[in-house]
């Protein structure tokens, strides 16, 4: 059997995880032993038969969705050996890699101001990858203290998401009305996703990063028809890619700890 039995460390909670304990009529109930915990890391316990590559002891992070439990069995092709530079660290892999692999499929390029709406985990992920490839990034966020780590991690600007109207003229200030060349919207909700289409420019991208789950959207197509706006539907479904997603991540975080010992 090419599994192996992980002691889980700990799990991230994602915000798709929040409407199955809010009992949404969606979900099956009850829900299966550690579900829907899928962002996990921990310590491998035991390996299965065939499998290489893995040993006892081995800190690794993994895709699955029981990992909100003492232990999960997961197969050895979804799972990332952690490096010791991550050693008593949290590593949550799978938004790690979700954030790369958006990043990806975004197809940031240097000088290009992108909007940025909803600094959590992702969003922020987002906001210093964009910044570091030099792009001009405007973090939109309710939460000063979201806004105060955007500021932190690169964003040029950030501004309250609180009014419609007030969030569109202050882009179009920055933007000399011209709009964005990417806007990721990070939410998931209605709102946040209108005014995406707003803030993007004429032939530039919308990247769809939140995860919407509450039922069918609505979307202004006219304004995105003449705009001639491309739209990126960012969630990776295959394993592959996202597991590329996630050794992308571990490596940067090894490149970050390297530098930090030389300095």
């Amino acid at each position: 059997m090419r599994r192996s039995f992980d002691q889980v460390e700990g799990c991230g909670v994602c915000p798709s995880n929040l409407p199955l304990w809010q009992g949404r009529p969606w979900f099956t109930y009850p829900a299966p032993p550690g579900n829907p915990g899928h962002e996990g890391w921990g310590t491998v316990e035991a390996t299965g038969h065939g499998v290489k590559g893995f040993a006892e002891g081995d800190r690794v992070t993994f895709l699955s969705s029981q990992a909100y439990a003492e232990y999960d069995l997961v197969p050895a092709e979804a799972a990332v050996k952690l490096p010791s530079s991550l050693d008593g660290k949290a590593f949550p892999g799978e938004p790690v890699g979700c954030a790369f692999n958006v990043f990806r499929r975004s197809q940031i390029r240097t000088g290009q101001t992108v909007a940025v709406i909803g600094a959590g985990f992702l969003g922020i992920i987002f906001t210093a990858l964009a910044a570091a490839l030099g792009a001009n990034v405007v973090a939109i966020t309710r939460r000063r203290t979201s806004l105060d780590l955007a500021k932190k991690y690169g964003a040029a600007e950030t501004v309250e998401l609180d009014d419609h109207q007030r969030i569109i003229d202050r882009l179009n200030k920055i933007t000399g009305g011209k709009g964005c060349d990417r806007v990721i919207e990070a939410t998931g909700y209605q709102w946040p996703l209108d005014l995406a289409g707003e803030l993007v420019s004429e032939r530039g991208t919308l990247v769809i990063a939140g995860y919407h789950q509450d039922g069918p959207r609505q979307v202004n197509l006219q304004q995105w028809n003449w705009k001639g706006i491309d739209v990126v539907n960012a969630h990776e479904r295959d394993r592959k890619v996202y597991l590329e997603g996630i050794r992308e991540g571990i490596r940067l975080q090894n490149r970050v700890c390297s530098a930090s010992m030389i300095w």
